[in-house]
């Protein structure tokens, strides 16, 4: 009997323990539920949600100057967008850490990452990867003023590298460990590759690894980067996609890449955010950001009422003022180029500038002619690319732009591209293309410089000085100066 009521004692005993094991169960399906019902992205042909990862990042994808979502991962799916039909809308999911990204495409989170992943062995065991659309190669950064550029894997022995955890860079270096042991790194769980660059930067660490286009980028706000040695073989950035994913999507996506990088779209959005990164030198950067803290607040407010009267963003002005006079209101040309803007004499008059060395007539001027130059160019031509001709024209003439636009045409290029325009450009001071060209021999070269340098400027402005919201309508300056006809 006691025997028989020990084992309906355990019996019973064992009931609570067994319904909690139940009850967990349940719950945790429920959770499971829960989580693929709400954090799986849903069926991208019923929805018409593109759901898509990507990570906040210099190029990327990110908050520009003026408030807008911007960078090149961005401007893709927005183009990619308008392939799939005008009734589908995109959901950006933005990861803390380039590690969660591969891992959350897995699990379903997301249709595409497109967050200039590169192809690498690993990743490609984990997702199926599209179009390669950019070829980079990895580079040690370090900082300037170290004196401590590496030159050979030995180099670094013995170093502190530090790089983001689950990134290509931490897969290169174990790589790389493989066949040199001592070599020694560490991965940073929460850090970008951006915040790693601005550290190296400030000395805080001796090295980085780091993209080349990305480098280049930081370069230009951190002027104590060094790009040294490059490390590995070259990478190509591509879309990332779930190994199981939709097929349907994975095939528009190639099909979209083939488009734009046949009609010249990928070539320009690519010269966009790199094509002028690398037009500054270091001490060309350091000389502005100092400038930037000793002369350049003395102009703002004039910046900016020139602004007010012709809606170019006062950062712009600024920056093709600094790339015309360094902010100098007395400088003069030895052919007689005057001013905050350097105007001509002749450009002056018709802009009613009665004094170029006055600092406020000069940037008012200059404003208000950009704004003209703005005007003649094709509407049609889209932003920023219309902006930069109008500058590159302010530089060498409306005459000389048109002529390498023609060009353009002639040698089956984009007359509308500034990316293809700037190839046309130093091209007019060859015999072999001025002798045809309708308005001759110029100095091409010239107002690529010019433009790719202001370009430049204003991306530091943009970074380090807020927006001002224009209160008065656009004002236009109508020309008496005759121009050529449009192709």
């Amino acid at each position: 009997m006691r025997k028989l009521a020990k084992l309906q004692s355990m019996k019973f005993a064992r009931k609570p323990f067994v319904y909690g094991l139940i009850a967990s169960i349940l719950i945790v399906s429920l959770a499971a539920f829960y989580y693929f019902t709400h954090h799986r992205a849903p069926n991208v042909q019923k929805s018409k949600e593109l759901v898509v990862i990507t990570h906040n990042a210099a190029g990327t994808y990110y908050v520009n100057g003026i408030g807008e979502y911007a960078g090149l991962e961005y401007d893709l799916v927005q183009l990619f967008l308008k392939d799939l039909g005008e009734d589908y809308h995109v959901k950006f999911i933005v990861a803390d850490k380039v590690s969660d990204i591969v891992p959350r495409l897995q699990k379903g989170e997301a249709h595409i990452a497109a967050a200039n992943l590169s192809i690498t062995p690993l990743r490609s065991k984990l997702v199926r990867f599209g179009t390669p659309y950019l070829n980079v190669q990895q580079h040690i950064a370090y900082g300037i003023d170290q004196n401590n550029a590496p030159k050979e894997i030995n180099d670094l022995i013995g170093k502190h590298i530090h790089v983001p955890t689950g990134s290509s860079y931490a897969e290169r270096l174990h790589q790389l460990q493989t066949k040199n042991p001592t070599l020694n790194f560490q991965e940073v769980e929460n850090a970008s590759t951006d915040e790693l660059l601005e550290q190296v930067n400030l000395g805080f660490l001796n090295y980085t690894v780091a993209d080349d286009h990305i480098i280049a980028i930081l370069q230009n706000y951190y002027p104590n980067i060094g790009k040294g040695m490059a490390i590995g073989e070259p990478e190509e950035i591509a879309w990332a996609f779930p190994k199981n994913g939709n097929g349907w999507l994975y095939k528009k996506s190639q099909e979209f890449f083939d488009r734009i990088s046949k009609d010249g779209t990928l070539k320009n959005l690519v010269d966009r955010y790199h094509g002028h990164t690398e037009r500054l030198a270091q001490l060309d950067v350091s000389k502005f950001l100092a400038q930037t803290h000793s002369l350049l607040p003395k102009y703002i407010p004039l910046f900016k009422s020139a602004q007010e009267i012709t809606d170019i963003d006062w950062r712009l002005i600024a920056a093709i003022s600094y790339q015309e006079s360094h902010w100098d209101q007395f400088n003069t040309s030895p052919t007689n180029v005057r001013g905050m803007m350097m105007l001509t004499e002749e450009t002056a008059d018709e802009l009613g500038v009665t004094n170029r060395l006055d600092a406020k007539q000069s940037i008012s001027g200059g404003a208000r002619y950009i704004n003209t130059l703005k005007h003649q160019v094709p509407e049609r031509i889209p932003e920023p690319d219309r902006t930069w001709m109008a500058l590159a024209a302010y530089n060498i003439g409306l005459s000389h732009l048109e002529d390498a636009r023609v060009l353009a045409t002639k040698m089956g290029l984009n007359p509308d591209s500034w990316a293809d325009i700037k190839t046309t450009l130093p091209l007019l001071n060859k015999a072999k293309y001025y002798n045809s060209a309708k308005f001759g021999y110029a100095n091409g070269g010239a107002p690529v410089i010019f433009v790719e340098c202001i370009r430049t400027y204003y991306d530091i402005l943009g970074k380090y000085f807020p927006v001002h919201e224009s209160i008065f309508p656009t004002f236009e300056f109508k020309s008496s100066r005759p121009h050529p006809k449009k192709p």
